[in-house]
């Protein structure tokens, strides 16, 4: 066995259920960026993204046009 494979081996009958619900949460959180980068960067949906490219700099406003605060 090399080095590497010593390194990355794993006794899977020694893990606590901490142990697997974080390699559970890691897997699912890896698998929704791929997800999320795979349709923001999709050609397809950039008219939907570009219309929302200015939102974190409107004001605050109701439909009424008044200003909360």
């Amino acid at each position: 066995m090399t080095k590497i494979q010593a390194y990355f081996q794993t006794d899977w009958q020694a893990m606590t259920a901490t142990d697997w619900v974080g390699l559970t949460i890691n897997v699912v959180i890896f698998i929704a960026l791929l997800v999320l980068f795979y349709w923001v960067f999709n050609p397809k949906n950039k008219e939907k993204l570009e219309a929302h490219r200015h939102l974190p700099f409107r004001d605050e406003s109701d439909t009424s046009g008044n200003k909360h605060g």
